[in-house]
């Protein structure tokens, strides 16, 4: 079972409200999570992050989404940011 930190989706339309979880890779978004590691506003720019708990999950082997990496790296963390790989185009 592969582990991520990502971002979960909460609040209404026009409102983003965000949760940072460790969540297993192949579960949806906003679905089944492991544990929940902090929050983000997309509003207000608010963010706390539990370090303990965010710590502990890398530490077992979980991957940062570059998203979360940035956030963390922001909250005064030292994560490394994972690198983006673009898909390649279909040739016409």
């Amino acid at each position: 079972m592969s582990v991520r930190i990502r971002l979960s989706r909460s609040g209404s339309k026009k409102k983003p409200f965000y949760r940072l979880v460790a969540a297993d890779a192949r579960m949806p978004r906003d679905g089944r999570f492991l544990e929940k590691v902090g929050y983000y506003n997309g509003i207000s720019k608010e963010l706390s992050v539990e370090t303990e708990k965010v710590q502990k999950w890398l530490n077992t082997g979980a991957k940062p989404t570059t998203t979360v990496a940035k956030l963390l790296i922001k909250a005064g963390m030292d994560v490394p940011v994972p690198k983006y790989i673009p898909k390649q185009k279909k040739a016409d």
